[in-house]
């Protein structure tokens, strides 16, 4: 996994890593001095699941060499729809992330509240739509890759800010390391 450092050069802060977030780290690079508004944003593993109680662990798996440019691409998106974003950061963690820890971070900054917050949004919402990344959770009564897990989507090219009908990447449900004749695209 890539060191997680912020990057020596350019506005945009990718990564995904085995490592724990750098929360404070990654919001103070958002801050530029063009900039008057960072929004941040970050998941929290959490000791439920939607018809579950008692989740002890989370654990997450990516298709690795299709995260980061997924990540860059949602990052351009994000910047065509609001040129004025000054910086943003999308991370991802995968493995083992306690109870209570982050599992992605999102930050954008901007000279107003406005394109920061749309920004930010769009960055989390887009990532978790797209990013062929999966969660397995474990509680008493078991464990399961992605029991509320959705198909992958491409990042959506409209004018508008509100994604329309994204073609979908459908992968199979049994969790990460599926072949590629467990994938199909619809749409």
């Amino acid at each position: 996994m890539p060191n997680l450092d912020p990057p020596p050069s350019g506005d945009d802060w990718i990564a995904l890593t085995d490592q724990p977030l750098p929360l404070p780290a990654a919001a103070e690079w958002a801050v530029l001095p063009s900039c008057g508004a960072v929004v941040t944003f970050s998941g929290t593993a959490r000791d439920h699941a939607e018809g579950r109680e008692g989740v002890e662990r989370l654990e997450y798996e990516a298709y690795d060499e299709h995260v980061i440019p997924r990540l860059r691409e949602i990052a351009a998106e994000a910047r065509r729809r609001w040129p004025d974003v000054g910086r943003l950061v999308l991370l991802h963690r995968v493995g083992v992330v306690p109870i209570g820890a982050s599992s992605v971070f999102v930050a954008a900054s901007s000279p107003h509240r406005g394109s920061a917050f749309e920004a930010a949004r769009f960055g989390i919402d887009t990532l978790k739509a797209t990013a062929p990344i999966w969660k397995r959770e474990t509680w008493a009564g078991g464990e399961s890759w992605g029991l509320a897990s959705q198909p992958v989507t491409e990042v959506e090219r409209s004018a508008s800010a509100t994604p329309a009908s994204p073609t979908k990447l459908v992968v199979a449900d049994d969790g990460p390391g599926g072949t590629d004749d467990e994938q199909q695209r619809v749409g």
